[in-house]
């Protein structure tokens, strides 16, 4: 736990160090994956596209149970109670669960229709379409493994154990990357096999996770007190993800309207913009640990001083990065796909990804202060305006002026600026700064306690 006083730059790397392994292990296995499919051709790398953004609903929803789950547990480990953090990744366990199960049933029977909603109605829509249904019916039964790994995950972090999940997630995806590689070529597999390698990945890493869990030896039964007081949470946090998730489809759907080549840059600039948001959110995972400690004991002078400097150090960590993807334009794309289509179509995107990337940085490490301060419903209503207000109306519009790629990442610009306004305004407040042991927002239960549960 935190000694008195802001964290220090060693602290805040302590954790985010172990962090960034384990957020980059899951996009860099994408990446390749990306780099694998994109070499069979541009039809293929679009119907992964689209599928993996249809795919990708389940991890971002169930990022609550990452997110939500570390600020409840740290709180509980800033005030002594380990069991009671452990406890809450219980419950999150059995929410993971029951969410992948629900995922597969509807990923099986609404594949085709929505794959082809998707992809559209351009020259390449019907080959794309297919390709997407395939990779998703077979990948969509990692959705439950993919839940209980950001399950473990948030309680490891909350009781800050950064530790075992770089290896179990290391592991399971260097694993299958070379498993993919097999699959796809020699072989024989294709797409499909591509969707193997990311189940055999998402089931090896839940594995272990479950294991972790299984050996705190803390009672397993579901607990609705506490299931009810991470759903009250994770309403807020799915609603805010949702929005972006919104955000993102409609980008993907935008995109695939302007063609096979532009769908396909979307995905490269896409992977690695969320390869970078992913190292950026190892700040934002330090951030919540630490914050949600300092409160639990708390300290909340010492949470406000923290906070301002894991703002500097995420802006500095996006610094560098737009310095590096900057100078790596004329060589990524390449790695992707053999297409000189596909390639002018991602310079297109690149100066917005470039230019974004010191302001996403601030913004992704408030969002994990917040985030660890329990402060969600406000996280919720800013994204919402700004998906609202600022990201939809821009993408529509480059649709309907022939904006091209350029256009949606214009409107993602103006989606990051608002949502930085905001977070600075309710920072510089200081009402997220709530001390105790549990937040317990106006409807959860005033009986609701991870110790209850133990």
């Amino acid at each position: 736990m935190n000694a008195d006083g802001p964290v220090s730059a060693r602290q805040i790397l302590g954790l985010a160090v172990p962090a960034l392994v384990v957020l980059a292990a899951e996009p860099l296995y994408v990446l390749v994956d990306t780099a694998l499919v994109g070499h069979l051709g541009r039809l293929p790398l679009a119907g992964l596209a689209a599928g993996g953004t249809i795919l990708s609903t389940a991890a971002i929803l169930g990022n609550f149970l990452a997110y939500g789950t570390t600020g409840r547990a740290a709180r509980r480990y800033g005030a002594g109670d380990r069991a009671g953090a452990v406890a809450e990744g219980v419950q999150a366990s059995w929410l993971a669960l029951a969410a992948g199960l629900l995922f597969i049933v509807a990923a099986q029977l609404l594949a085709g229709p929505v794959c082809r909603a998707l992809a559209g109605w351009s020259t390449d829509g019907a080959a794309i379409a297919r390709d997407a249904e395939l990779w998703l019916r077979i990948a969509s039964f990692g959705a439950p493994s993919v839940l209980l790994s950001l399950a473990g995950n948030g309680w490891m972090r909350g009781v800050q154990d950064t530790r075992r999940p770089l290896v179990y997630v290391l592991s399971a995806n260097v694993g299958s990357a070379g498993l993919g590689a097999i699959l796809v070529y020699p072989a024989g597999l294709g797409l499909a096999g591509s969707a193997i390698a990311n189940v055999t990945a998402q089931t090896a890493a839940a594995t272990l996770f479950v294991l972790a869990l299984l050996r705190q030896r803390v009672p397993l039964r579901p607990h609705p007190a506490v299931l009810t007081a991470q759903l009250a949470v994770g309403r807020d946090l799915v609603l805010r993800t949702l929005s972006m998730q919104l955000c993102f489809t409609s980008a993907a759907a935008v995109a695939a309207r302007f063609g096979a080549a532009a769908l396909g840059a979307h995905q490269i600039a896409l992977q690695l913009w969320n390869f970078c948001a992913l190292l950026l959110d190892s700040i934002a995972v330090a951030a919540q640990s630490l914050i949600g400690a300092d409160l639990g004991a708390g300290r909340i002078v010492s949470a406000r001083h923290s906070a301002r400097r894991i703002a500097v150090a995420g802006g500095v960590c996006g610094a560098v990065l737009a310095v590096l993807i900057g100078a790596g334009a004329p060589v990524l794309p390449r790695l992707f796909s053999d297409s000189a289509q596909v390639h002018d179509q991602a310079m297109l995107a690149w100066p917005w990804f470039v230019a974004l990337l010191p302001v996403a940085g601030v913004v992704f490490a408030v969002d994990g202060v917040l985030i660890g301060a329990g402060d969600v419903r406000y996280l919720r209503n800013l994204t919402l305006a700004s998906t609202l207000c600022g990201f939809l109306p821009m993408i529509w519009l480059a649709y309907a002026f022939r904006w091209g790629l350029g256009g949606i990442w214009a409107g993602l610009a103006v989606f990051i600026a608002v949502r930085l306004v905001l977070l600075l305004a309710r920072t510089a407040h200081g009402g997220w700064a709530v001390p105790g042991a549990s937040r317990r927002p106006a409807r959860e239960p005033a009986g609701d306690s991870a110790r209850d549960s133990a």
